[in-house]
């Protein structure tokens, strides 16, 4: 096999993670989250939107003090002031890049700017080249790619390469995308624009329609080669692409022959972090990081997995920092789960002692939804 293709992890959860409401960080909780980061193993990390609040600076201004290996990105809109704003906050970084941009889609030049496609590629351009004086990385994003003219679109990101961009964001902001048309968006510009190669192409995918991380590996697919995340898939609306998501589906899928440098056993931890310092719940059912990811409760499927783990798990749980997967006990659980269970509390039980236990289990199950060892301990009357 050839060697694998290195995809750049660009962590913004501090930044467009952090947008949502209710959910904002102190400079404390950001510097702490950003070590984390670096400890998993991210490439860059989005601290903020200086220009947007004296806090959003400072806390950008801490994070440059304590992180030290991945780059540090600050955003701006293509905005003389917002450029120097993030430049000051960015004083201390020992890797800095700026991430600035503007609208790309008709609708965003008319109704957001009020402007015409010429305008708006000329204040591109003239942004890129102004922001120049301070950054030798610099990252484009033209905001609504996904739902921008191809034609107008290459034209935009030839012209901001050629004014000094070295990262090119196609940003699908409404996550509008199915991802057969997101891939073939990446493929269009990374086979028409001449300078392309010139630039990381990376993918910026929100989740409107469920479809983020769809997208953001079809990106990868056809020439992407940064990915743009979240802890959680938190973020603006219905969010970003899930960090954990992007990853394991990596890891999983060993034949795309792509590799990062997230070290996964952190993920699970530093997701009940996020969680916990953002107030925001992680659903039970979400992919890698809920509490059912790993967790087994239909009778058919946790006596395939008692038989082997990979009849119904094609992740080991001990991959993204959980010590196990769980078997829950439920109305839907079999004789296997139950005798499974037992035997960990120290029971061992004839199959016709088993058929009278679990018989009495389906009607406390029915009634208590789920069964926990003290309730076992009861039902075979023990004490535990």
């Amino acid at each position: 096999m050839s060697k694998k293709e290195r995809i750049y992890i660009f962590d913004t959860t501090l930044r467009d993670g952090e947008q949502v409401p209710g959910c904002q960080l102190n400079a404390k909780e950001k510097v702490e989250i950003a070590k984390d980061l670096e400890a998993l193993g991210v490439d860059v990390i989005e601290a903020g939107f200086p220009i947007s609040s004296p806090g959003d600076f400072n806390s950008i201004v801490e994070i440059t003090k304590n992180v030290k290996t991945p780059i540090i990105c600050a955003l701006s809109r293509a905005v003389v002031m917002d450029i120097d704003m993030a430049n000051l906050a960015l004083k201390g970084a020992k890797r800095k890049r700026l991430h600035t941009g503007i609208g790309s889609s008709d609708i965003h030049i008319k109704y957001k700017f009020n402007s015409t496609r010429e305008k708006i590629l000329e204040r591109a351009i003239s942004s890129v080249k102004y922001a120049r004086k301070y950054f030798d990385d610099i990252e484009f994003y033209p905001e609504d790619a996904g739902r921008a003219d191809r034609d107008f679109l290459s034209k935009m990101v030839e012209k901001v390469i050629e004014a000094g961009v070295t990262v090119i964001n196609i940003a699908d902001t409404t996550g509008y995308n199915l991802p057969d048309m997101y891939g073939e968006k990446i493929n269009y510009l990374i086979n028409n624009v001449p300078n392309i190669d010139k630039a990381i192409v990376s993918v910026h995918c929100h989740n409107d329609l469920g479809l983020a991380t769809a997208n953001s590996i079809a990106g990868l697919q056809n020439g992407a080669r940064q990915v743009e995340v979240t802890m959680n898939g938190i973020g603006e609306r219905a969010g970003n692409t899930s960090l954990e998501e992007v990853v394991m589906a990596l890891y999983a899928h060993k034949h795309l022959n792509f590799s990062t440098n997230i070290k996964t056993k952190n993920i699970v931890p530093l997701s009940k972090k996020v969680s916990r310092l953002m107030n925001m719940p992680v659903q039970r059912n979400k992919a890698i990081v809920g509490s059912n990811a790993f967790a087994h409760s239909s009778g058919i499927h946790q006596d395939g997995f008692l038989k082997h783990r990979k009849t119904y798990e094609i992740i080991n749980p001990s991959l993204v920092g959980v010590n196990s997967s769980s078997i829950d006990l439920t109305a839907r659980s079999g004789r296997a789960a139950l005798s499974h269970r037992l035997k960990l509390l120290g029971f061992t039980f004839s199959k016709i002692e088993m058929e009278t236990i679990y018989t009495k289990f389906l009607e406390m199950a029915d009634n208590k939804k789920l069964i926990h060892d003290e309730d076992l301990y009861e039902l075979i009357g023990k004490k535990k």
